[in-house]
Parts: structure tokens; sequence; C-alpha cells
């Protein structure tokens, strides 16, 4: 697992993505500190090392990359991480279109 403070190419992730589950990559965004962590079997995974490195579990949402889609259909919105009812978040989604629209703005920055 890394964490993404500055770009990634996309050929990377695409790389990334066939060496674990085929098309897609897992992430999960810290949209306090605009960064992410990629390369975890799990979110969870991510989520434990984000942790470790000083993020706040409020902050962080899990997502599913593909690299090989069109910008506006590369990221997914679904985790199990993301059940969070003390946030008002009760789906796998992320139901706050403001949260939503920042994951997107971090990711589309970070991939290059």
């Amino acid at each position: 697992m890394r964490i993404v403070k500055d770009k990634i190419y996309l050929k990377d992730l695409e790389k990334l993505a066939k060496e674990m589950f085929g098309n897609l990559v897992k992430a999960v965004v810290d949209v306090d500190k605009k960064i992410m962590a990629i390369g975890g079997e799990l979110h969870s995974d991510e989520e434990a090392f984000l942790l470790k490195k000083g993020s706040r579990q409020k902050n962080l949402w899990g997502i599913n990359i593909y690299p090989e889609a069109a910008k506006k259909n590369r990221i997914e919105f679904d985790s199990l991480i993301n059940l969070r009812p003390s946030q008002k978040n009760r789906s796998r989604g992320v139901d706050n279109p403001k949260i939503k629209n920042e994951i997107t703005n971090i990711v589309n920055d970070l991939i290059k």
C-alpha cells in the first residue's frame, strides 16, 4: 500500500489494477488531507493504513477507481467503510453531494 500525495500516472493505476483486481483499484480518500491510499486488498486495510499515518476516520471514504474508464465514469462510490449512520451516511456510497464532489476533485487532481 502507498499514499498518493502528489500525482500518480493513469498508466500506473492501470498496471496496479491488472495486478490486483483486473480492472479496478481500491482507494481510500482523506478529504481533509487531500490524499488517498491505494494498493490494499480491502478498503479497510487502506483505512487502517491512513489512520496509522494520522488521518481521522470521519475524513476517510472508500472508492473504486476504474483507470480504463472515461474520466466521468472512473470513480465508483462503493465501500463498506462508508456505512456511517453517525455521519448520516447510511449506504455504501457517499450520500452527501458536497463530500462526493470533494472526493471527485481530489482524485482527479491526483491522477495525471
